[in-house]
């Protein structure tokens, strides 16, 4: 994997005197595919590690059973089939039509981007609680997400591809940091495929992470 870090400008550049509170959104929608954002009620209903971590495996992975999902996590199916009603109880996930009995139900991901800003819970101490812990989680897991793939060993043309990359001499205005990040987006969905084509066979599923958000300057509030 290769990484790639832009030299440091002459003079130490620093953030916006103001800005809008950081937002996340994962699995950007393709298409027509909804985008939803996240009210308390659905924070606080996904906002615990592992209802994120067994949502982040029906996404990544395709539609299973408290069972196999049980053998990935390494906790029991019951404590697994209380936290996927959870997730169903807020829409975040649903039954596979068609497939599975009374005793073995498989689950799938509702299509689309979830979507969140933090400026929504400003004025919700519990909301703000769960934020807290979602956010966290969030980090935690993209983080984790970058180091199992530099940790793994690929093999052929895959070795050595991706990359790592940090700029850190922008200097913007806060409606310029919005439209960074709108750009951004904008070609990340480019290159994302259509969840309904034949996937190519070449192909393996990639990580995308993009972070940009304001920095701290020592010599301003």
């Amino acid at each position: 994997m290769n990484e790639h870090r832009p030299e440091e400008p002459s003079s130490s550049p620093s953030s916006p005197s103001s800005s809008p509170s950081p937002s996340a959104a994962e699995v950007p929608a393709v298409g027509d595919a909804p985008r939803r954002r996240l009210d308390a009620g659905s924070l606080r209903g996904l906002a615990h590690p592992l209802r994120m971590r067994l949502l982040d495996e029906l996404r990544l992975n395709g539609p299973a059973t408290s069972a196999r999902l049980s053998e990935r996590t390494g906790e029991s199916t019951g404590t697994i089939s209380w936290h996927l009603r959870h997730l169903a109880e807020h829409g975040f996930i649903e039954e596979e039509p068609g497939r599975g009995t009374k005793r073995e139900r498989w689950w799938r991901a509702v299509r689309g981007a979830i979507v969140l800003s933090a400026t929504d819970f400003d004025q919700d101490p519990a909301a703000r609680a769960a934020l807290s812990v979602y956010q966290a989680e969030n980090l935690r897991r993209q983080y984790q997400r970058v180091a199992d793939s530099l940790g793994a060993d690929w093999q052929g043309e895959w070795r050595g591809t991706g990359t790592v990359t940090d700029w850190n001499n922008l200097r913007l205005t806060p409606a310029q940091l919005q439209a960074l990040a709108e750009d951004l987006a904008a070609v990340v969905a480019r290159h994302t495929p259509d969840p309904d084509a034949a996937p190519d066979p070449a192909a393996r599923p990639v990580i995308v992470q993009i972070q940009a958000l304001p920095r701290k300057d020592p010599d301003r509030p």
